[in-house]
């Protein structure tokens, strides 16, 4: 998605997925993938299908998803309401609330401190429009990705007291920030945070992370964003017994959820349970428009009808990112804090032009990346690195290379001898745990991430060094056995011929989003289908249309792909090909088809052909 964490392609690791059969015996697909079956229980699927009315299709798609008979309609109608936690379940909630409450009410100087990507602006334009509606016009700094890289630094904290900051509340960093936090002289500090914690933990006034290690378990899939907003319900209670709004009216924090929708679904992390609440009613608040910066990015990048997570995901977020990468770091914080028109068509419109130089950048980077890839023997781990690769960039290109391959995939951008790298994980392999223990191991300069994602400065001599390590690190998760292969998969939900591929499928399928992290959207294989009229569009993709054998027909895309094998396949004369991909709806001038995005393509062989 947008920190490059995510990705439409099908291609992941599952282990143990080498014993299951091979759908259709595609055991190599154009992505060098073999497809299975995702597991279902058919049995559960009947029942579903029976008791809630749900088409056989949909109903195994939940049961695949670990989805109970009591547990459909919440999982189909998530509320707040039902899962929302008191905020004080978090350890140092109370004392961060009332530290900040403490600020507000005596009119203290606050500064929020937040992280350059998208999680991080909304994190902290969260914070921000909160203090401005308690009366607090806050200090923001986010800091630039390659002057003072992630986190917080002693010259900013202390550009921020000389501002006149007693507080300082960092957003979505400062966990392992010890020597910054704690070298601060004049101001406090409360963390807010999802990243992976350590042991020991700064010496602040508070330092709420749900992945502390002293943590009861429960909510450690939170982005950053939800932890703020988790917060702001703890702040908002504070301020409500301090007498703060006997005659002024509470700042409507359901208003703010566009923003955790946002933040949620860029940092790809798992939409379920809370996250899903999160999300799905943050999207319904994102369709009101009232967030006059989203309204002005989706405005510069056409977006015309109803944003949803796919919108968010992959239209929005990469131009909020694009500022940390290629432009300011603090575009997008300002933009989603900004109640000013005027200023946030201007940034909206900087951050569209920062995207087009991002992807420019970032075609020079994957083409070389990829060279690199292809003359060597990557193992169960990608680490490829170049000079002058902007950081702005490696982890988009760190994810692209996840999904092409289907392995944990880390780039490293070298200026000066020193590597700034992010990785991108696949599910099993914990990168974030490899990279912090690749620090502590003495091969890394700083480092740090979570389950999925990571981040790390390295010294040039130490990459081969680190590249054997984080092999030795990685193999031992993925595999069963010392040096067996990660076995690139697609995952596939059911089977669909072409003729059953319509709207009213695609708008049921919608009832079981949103779609991302822990709730993948349902792929399906359509099997033996010729394409016609297949043509590149746009930047690299491939549009087309899908003929079943009863001479149905389906308008399909594939992303990104004409140079590929995907795409080649696709662009062969009456191809007859097996297809997989996820059906979505296409909204224009009033009208609604289904479209389906293809992650994979196989040739039907042999005698099937004929």
């Amino acid at each position: 998605m947008a920190d490059g964490g995510g990705g439409r392609g099908g291609v992941n690791h599952g282990e143990g997925a080498v014993s299951a059969p091979a759908l259709f015996g595609v055991e190599r697909s154009a992505k060098g993938a073999r497809w299975i079956g995702r597991a279902a229980d058919d049995r559960l699927a009947l029942a579903l299908s029976q008791r809630h009315a749900l088409p056989e299709l949909v109903a195994r798609v939940l049961a695949a998803r670990g989805i109970g008979l009591d547990d459909a309609p919440a999982f189909l109608n998530p509320t707040l309401r039902a899962l929302l936690p008191d905020p004080s379940v978090l350890r140092d909630m109370d004392r961060a609330a009332e530290r900040i409450a403490r600020a507000v009410t005596a009119g203290e100087g606050i500064a929020v401190f937040g992280d350059y990507d998208v999680d991080g602006a909304t994190s902290t334009a969260l914070m921000t429009r909160y203090l401005r509606a308690v009366g607090i016009e806050p200090q923001i700094h986010i800091p630039d990705r390659i002057a003072e890289g992630y986190g917080p630094n002693a010259q900013a904290l202390e550009k921020l007291r000389a501002g006149g900051a007693g507080l300082v509340v960092t957003v979505d960093c400062g966990t392992t920030a010890f020597d910054a936090l704690e070298g601060a002289a004049g101001v406090d500090i409360v963390v807010l945070d999802h990243h992976t914690a350590e042991p020991r933990l700064p010496k602040v006034a508070a330092v709420v992370n749900p992945n502390r290690l002293d943590q009861d378990p429960g909510l450690g899939q939170l982005a950053a964003c939800g932890v703020t907003f988790l917060a702001l319900v703890a702040l908002n209670r504070t301020l409500r017994k301090a007498g703060l709004f006997a005659n002024r009216p509470e700042p409507d924090l359901m208003a703010l959820l566009d923003l955790v929708a946002l933040g949620t679904i860029c940092d790809v992390v798992p939409l379920t349970g809370l996250n899903r609440a999160l999300v799905g009613q943050g999207l319904k608040v994102m369709a009101q428009r009232c967030n006059t910066g989203l309204a002005a990015l989706a405005d510069v990048a056409r977006v015309t009808e109803t944003v949803d997570a796919y919108h968010a995901g992959y239209i929005l977020g990469p131009r909020i990112n694009a500022g940390g990468r290629i432009g300011r770091a603090d575009l997008g914080a300002r933009l989603l804090a900004t109640e000013d028109k005027a200023e946030a068509a201007r940034i909206a419109a900087l951050l569209d032009e920062h995207n087009v130089d991002r992807k420019t950048v970032e075609a020079e980077v994957m083409a070389a990346a990829i060279a690199q890839v292809e003359a060597s023997d990557a193992g169960p781990v990608i680490l490829v690195a170049g000079e002058g690769w902007h950081p702005g960039v490696v982890g988009i290109v760190a994810g692209r290379l996840r999904e092409r391959y289907g392995r944990p995939s880390c780039v490293v951008g070298f200026e000066g001898g020193i590597g700034k790298a992010s990785g991108r994980s696949v599910p099993g392999v914990d990168l974030g745990a490899a990279v912090i223990a690749a620090r502590q191991a003495g091969l890394l300069l700083s480092g740090g991430g979570h389950r999925m994602a990571a981040g790390f400065t390295v010294r040039q001599e130490q990459v081969a060094e680190l590249r054997a390590y984080l092999t030795e690190h990685i193999d031992g998760q993925v595999a069963a056995q010392p040096g067996e292969p990660m076995v690139p998969l697609v995952e596939l939900d059911g089977t669909l011929m072409v003729e059953a591929a319509t709207v009213e499928l695609a708008e049921t399928l919608c009832r079981l989003g949103p779609y991302g992290a822990g709730n993948p959207e349902p792929r399906f294989a359509l099997p033996r289908v010729r394409v016609v009229a297949a043509s590149v569009v746009g930047g690299g993709h491939v549009a087309c249309t899908l003929v079943g054998p009863d001479g149905g027909r389906l308008r399909a895309i594939a992303f990104r792909c004409a140079d590929q094998p995907v795409g080649q396949a696709l662009l062969r004369r009456d191809a007859l090909l097996h297809v997989a991909g996820t059906l979505r709806l296409d909204r224009w001038n009033g009208n609604v088809r289904v479209q389906l995005f293809i992650d994979d393509v196989a040739p039907v062989w042999g005698s099937e052909s004929a």
